[in-house]
């Protein structure tokens, strides 16, 4: 089967990419680790533990370098929208853990594996809500407004994911349409925010708010990747949940659309069958290039995300987010 990532993005790597926001994270973190504690000891260290599966920070960096982008400047605002986005980030995680009974993330026990499920859908609730009382302790409303609508979005778009398992008649648009509301809609308005708050004109900020949304989709093509050709050692969470769960990605849709009828059964077989595993599926994907296709897909959707960083100013920042572009299709975690 051919590979379809190139060089691992290592952490180093992140820290030169984050370096035009280095000061400026690092107090998002101080105060996620502020927001994040109880006085209730059980209560303290799940809350603690939950910091610690966000992983990239991917959101808040995204928030933080588009404000620079247009305005150079970082105000309290970004700095606290972009904690709030990373709380949400992170509920959204810890749910997905319990929906996919996964046992890792970030190379440590997931909540549900640690704890129980319950546990994890408490915490998921604590973050939700703790992240909207803290968008709302701003004097505009515009930002609870847009995160509020966005992760409604992302909601919807996981429970459309729920009602399309085991649906392997899913079209290839369909598919975009959920990854889009499960995933893009958090990086669209986490661009969005930090454009607003510093100042963008309307059209700016649309174009800023698709940069995130193409950006997004193409990370979750790589995500789906991943899934059915990662290793569990470098990636650092569970594999293969995509497949268990009975979801359609974009591999398996491509391969479905382009198989023979013998090929098609014989697919339908492993991702319906008691044995879903992606050694079993790997054949089929190669003969079909579907794992070829997807990585064309997603770098399609990069390609045009960086294209609509033209309306920006040369800075810094527009150079990172213009970097990401390149590596997003190519990371291992």
């Amino acid at each position: 089967m051919p590979t379809t990532t190139s060089a691992p993005v290592k952490p180093e790597l992140l820290q030169l990419l984050y370096s035009p926001i280095a000061a400026e994270l690092a107090e998002v973190e101080r105060r996620l680790k502020g927001e994040l504690r109880s006085e209730y000891p059980f209560v303290d260290e799940l809350v603690r533990y939950g910091c610690l599966l966000g992983g990239k920070r991917l959101r808040p960096a995204l928030l933080l370098l588009t404000a620079k982008a247009v305005g150079s400047r970082v105000t309290h605002e970004h700095l606290t929208l972009a904690t709030v986005v990373e709380m949400i980030h992170t509920a959204t995680l810890v749910h997905d853990d319990v929906l996919d009974e996964a046992q890792i993330r970030r190379h440590l026990a997931t909540v549900n594996a640690r704890w129980d499920n319950e546990a994890s859908v408490l915490l998921g609730d604590f973050l939700f809500t703790h992240a909207f009382y803290l968008a709302s302790t701003l004097d505009s409303v515009l930002g609870c407004r847009l995160i509020g609508r966005a992760t409604n979005i992302v909601c919807e778009g996981e429970l459309r994911q729920k009602g399309s398992r085991g649906n392997f008649a899913l079209t290839e648009t369909e598919y975009l349409e959920i990854i889009e509301a499960k995933t893009a809609e958090l990086t669209a308005v986490s661009c969005r925010l930090g454009a607003l708050f510093a100042g963008a004109s309307d059209e700016l900020a649309e174009q800023l708010d698709g940069f995130g949304r193409d950006l997004g989709i193409a990370f979750q093509i790589a995500d789906d990747l991943l899934d059915v050709q990662g290793e569990e050692q470098s990636t650092g969470k569970s594999l293969g949940t995509d497949l268990e769960k009975q979801k359609p990605t974009l591999p398996i849709i491509r391969a479905l659309e382009l198989a023979t009828p013998a090929d098609r059964a014989a697919i339908l077989e492993v991702v319906s069958g008691d044995e879903r595993q992606p050694r079993r599926l790997a054949p089929y994907l190669d003969r079909y290039d579907a794992l070829d296709y997807a990585k064309s897909r997603g770098q399609a959707y990069a390609h045009r995300a960086r294209q609509r960083l033209e309306l920006l100013s040369p800075s810094p920042a527009r150079d990172v987010l213009a970097t990401m572009t390149e590596f997003v299709m190519s990371r291992n975690t």
